[in-house]
């Protein structure tokens, strides 16, 4: 197990801007990728990538999303307990895909909504889902929503549009693009968004949406010092360890409450070789289930 442990004071606070009343392993590449999203790397040499997998400490292949979910980009868990959802990004249709904690589908369930680019999903204590239609690697979007959504009512779908209080160009200038969302997750009412540093891999910005349809600025909370690309974030059941997945990398911040998990300086664990991570959602407290746009699914068995 390798970690890197990040400088003090990894969270500053930014300040906070009014709500309204109203709501690759990012690889370098000589080339671009094939098929798929802009941070899709080409395939390589997939014996090589299983072998760098398998000497990952605590980490296990337990299945394969291969021919079921199109460029997993996220998980969270389904209705069924042991079961979980995920979804494809840009270029795929609003599906949820149930699967089971080895990858076998369980079933697909149609959300009547645009996928833009969905990049996220997380789920509140009452069965609601946060669907995060707010990828935006090209920092140019005007129309970020989160859609919510019950599996038991799969006619009705809420729309939570909001805008980011610092953003006034669009697109900013190169390195002050860090507008992209891959990760969120609901939390005591709130939407809570980590944004993807595309411009210097070192600064995640935390902002939230209240978790109610309308249309919103969204609120600047603080930024978290992430050395790395945000593609997704899951909190364990006790509120008191949040894990941001990045590509090839995790970041961990514990606390007792969730004011000191934002002021937690995050261990960093290298999943270097686990390919193009994706999705994380936590199996119980100790394990988390992770999956890759490539269709790998892995469990992972945390660090203390």
């Amino acid at each position: 197990m390798r970690f890197i442990f990040l400088l003090p004071a990894a969270v500053v606070l930014l300040g906070t801007a009014a709500c309204s009343q109203a709501q690759s392993d990012k690889t370098t590449a000589t080339s671009p990728a094939q098929t798929g999203s802009p941070d899709q790397p080409k395939g390589g040499d997939r014996r090589k990538d299983k072998a760098a997998a398998a000497a990952i400490p605590g980490l296990r292949v337990v299945g394969s999303l291969k021919g079921i979910v199109p460029e997993s980009s996220g998980l969270a868990p389904a209705p069924t307990a042991g079961h979980y959802f995920s979804f494809g990004d840009d270029g795929n249709s609003p599906t949820l895909y149930e699967i089971s904690g080895t990858g076998e589908l369980v079933r697909t369930v149609e959300v009547p909504a645009t996928n833009t680019d969905w990049e996220s999903l997380s789920r509140d204590g009452n069965g609601t889902y946060y669907i995060g239609d707010c990828g935006n690697n090209e920092n140019a979007r005007r129309d970020l929503k989160i859609y919510t959504f019950r599996p038991d009512a799969p006619k009705q779908v809420g729309t939570i549009a909001f805008h980011y209080p610092d953003q006034t160009e669009f697109p900013p200038k190169k390195k002050q693009r860090n507008f992209d969302v891959e990760a969120s997750l609901w939390h005591d009412g709130q939407v809570w968004l980590f944004s993807k540093d595309r411009a210097k891999d070192q600064a995640s910005k935390v902002y939230t949406v209240p978790a109610t349809p309308g249309l919103y600025t969204a609120r600047l909370v603080t930024t978290l010092a992430i050395a790395g690309q945000v593609t997704d974030a899951a909190l364990r059941a006790d509120g008191h360890r949040l894990v941001l997945l990045g590509r090839g990398q995790l970041f961990i911040l514990d606390g007792n409450t969730w004011a000191d998990i934002l002021k937690a300086t995050p261990r960093v664990v290298s999943l270097e070789g686990a390919g193009q991570t994706e999705g994380a959602v936590f199996k119980d407290d100790a394990t988390l289930l992770i999956s890759t746009e490539k269709g790998d699914l892995y469990e992972y068995t945390l660090p203390q």
